[in-house]
């Protein structure tokens, strides 16, 4: 593509300005570029200066790749680099998408952060997965976020053409308890987002209960929810049981390995079969203790589900032969003879988009569910104190490597959604 200038996956290693002017001849004389990869490089603070003073001159540019470019740099370097990087895309007024994936920030680096995510009034899609935040470091996120919102808002009363925050993959992060009242406050000042990815970021039950509560449940627009590898147990999900209704263009629900428990299972099953959700079109919910009744629940809120194609529950506690899940593989079947009426979108061929998945790791339901002899009261008790604990609560952050390891998943929407034009 002509407008696309990349140095993607080449493994420099950029020091100086003299390093990065052997590759930007193209970005520097191309003044309609409107999107650059810089992934899988490392860039240091002269190199990324150097960078810097082309990018901002690059008025049409809509998307910037910025995901793993600081591998093997000194904890002093990173954060004068990001800041030369993102003070210049500062002024990229058609800049929507930004992919920050694989950088190891951590409290120490994020301070750059914070002026661009607070201040960027064309920012709609957000990729910060993979960075060892930590809750501080977390916290300063979602802080600049809710601060972005209000600059988003008052731009928009001075007359300017302002977009929505539409989507937000904050995931493998370690946020914890310890930044959800700050996320809270960003999903609400954020009210209008459309995706949202907090996968495996070790929030347990009160923290989930309040950022479902207090936070995205103000989130009506929301379309992709994936909160999975965090834990709910039957608190949280009596929480997400109450709260789904709030979000009636849901397509894409992620609450796998989430400890959903029998009766989390019960409760979510039963939610939507209230019919309030008629645009789901996946449930992710495996490796969740959820037993045959459970299962049952949710395989009968098919009928309520009239787009549902894709149900992943592997890792529960039922037989493989259960037949309400043959019932559902039924009503799943005939969905994808419909395809290219129902979802012209979506590829047929690919057996991971339809369907049951495979069962192969499924746990022997025995009848017995710690859950089910806890006291409720004691449940609401807890609801009600770990909430108020979520809200006060600011957990140091602990410096921690940042896992190279990439996630496919995240880096294909980031591909996709940096294609979108600005509306």
């Amino acid at each position: 593509m002509a407008n696309v200038w990349s140095i993607r996956g080449q493994a420099l290693k950029l020091n100086t300005a003299e390093d990065i002017e052997k590759h930007v001849g193209e970005l520097r004389t191309n003044t309609d570029i409107e999107e650059i990869h810089l992934e899988g490089n490392t860039i240091g603070v002269e190199a990324a200066a150097a960078l810097g003073d082309i990018l901002a001159t690059k008025r049409k540019l809509k998307t910037a790749n910025l995901a793993d470019i600081f591998t093997g740099r000194l904890l002093s370097e990173i954060p004068k680099a990001l800041s030369s990087l993102l003070q210049a895309l500062l002024k990229c007024p058609e800049l929507h998408t930004i992919n920050l994936n694989d950088n190891a920030f951590g409290l120490n680096t994020v301070e750059p952060l914070r002026p661009f995510l607070s201040q960027h009034i064309p920012l709609q899609h957000l990729f910060l997965n993979n960075n060892g935040l930590g809750p501080a470091a977390g916290t300063l996120v979602a802080e600049s976020l809710a601060q972005l919102a209000e600059n988003k808002a008052k731009a928009s009363k001075d007359g300017k053409e302002v977009p929505d925050l539409e989507t937000v993959v904050c995931g493998r992060n370690r946020l914890e308890n310890g930044s959800m009242a700050a996320w809270v406050k960003a999903c609400t000042a954020n009210s209008r987002v459309r995706t949202v990815k907090m996968v495996q970021n070790g929030i347990r039950q009160e923290g989930i209960a309040a950022l479902i509560q207090h936070g995205l449940s103000k989130c009506e627009e929301l379309r992709v929810l994936d909160l999975q590898d965090n834990t709910f147990t039957s608190l949280a999900a009596k929480t997400l049981s109450n709260t789904i209704s709030s979000w009636p263009h849901l397509i894409d629900l992620g609450v796998g390995d989430c400890l959903l428990g029998a009766r989390g299972g019960l409760a979510l099953g039963k939610a939507l079969s209230r019919g309030e959700n008629k645009k789901i079109e996946v449930l992710r919910l495996q490796f969740n203790e959820v037993d045959a009744k459970g299962v049952k629940a949710i395989c009968d809120s098919a009928s309520a589900l009239p787009r549902l194609r894709r149900v992943e529950l592997n890792g529960n506690k039922f037989d493989e032969e259960d037949a309400n899940v043959e019932k559902l593989r039924e009503v799943l079947s005939s969905q994808k003879e419909r395809a290219e009426e129902l979802f012209p979108g979506v590829d047929v061929e690919d057996e991971d988009l339809w369907g049951v998945d495979e069962l192969d790791e499924l746990e022997e339901d025995d009848n017995e569910d710690d859950e089910e002899n806890d006291d409720a009261a004691a449940d609401a008790d807890e609801v009600e104190a770990e909430e108020q604990k979520v809200v006060k609560d600011a957990d140091a952050a602990e410096e921690q490597p940042v896992s190279q390891k990439k996630d496919q998943d995240v880096d294909e929407l980031a591909d996709a959604l940096g294609k979108t034009e600005l509306k």
